[in-house]
């Protein structure tokens, strides 16, 4: 009778189904000398348990701050204080272009003059990229219909019964 019960309670165990007075009563049966045969495997486990119940860290251990934390938040401090300053500083040197000299107006204006080339001579490529695409579509059609070709070739060689091979 009390072997079906300490069945059932193991069971219950390893399912997690147990309460605490019924994993006390698994610890008692296990601490003791007899076990039954068919049990041993668990006598090993409840007394793993009973042992490292009463271990203890002895060890002490240390709580010095690090000093590197201290030399991140600085380096964080600094660096916003760079972006900050980059964002100041173009915020006030924000001019228009009445305030330009000739030369920089004229930079400016060869500058402007060589970006409207290159974009008209990528626009111009970009229609004969266009070509390409219909050309490779209208290929991918050809070699469709040449499969069909194909299989008409088949069926009138079943046809006339001629094995070309």
């Amino acid at each position: 009778m009390v072997l079906d019960k300490i069945e059932e309670l193991l069971k219950k165990y390893d399912n997690g189904e147990t309460s605490l007075q019924e994993e006390q009563q698994l610890k008692h049966y296990f601490t003791q000398e007899t076990v039954a045969p068919h049990l041993k495997v668990c006598k090993p486990m409840f007394q793993y348990f009973l042992i490292s119940k009463e271990e203890q860290f002895t060890k002490d251990i240390p709580l010095n701050p690090r000093k590197t934390y201290s030399l991140y938040k600085w380096i964080s401090v600094a660096a916003v204080a760079v972006l900050m300053f980059g964002i100041y500083s173009q915020v006030n040197n924000s001019r228009s272009f009445s305030d330009l000299s000739d030369e920089e107006l004229y930079a400016y204006n060869q500058t402007m003059e060589v970006f409207h080339l290159v974009s008209s001579k990528l626009n111009k490529g970009s229609a004969n990229m266009n070509v390409l695409n219909l050309m490779s579509s209208n290929f991918s059609k050809g070699a469709d219909n040449f499969t069909y070709v194909g299989e008409f070739s088949k069926t009138t060689n079943r046809l006339l019964k001629t094995n070309k091979k």
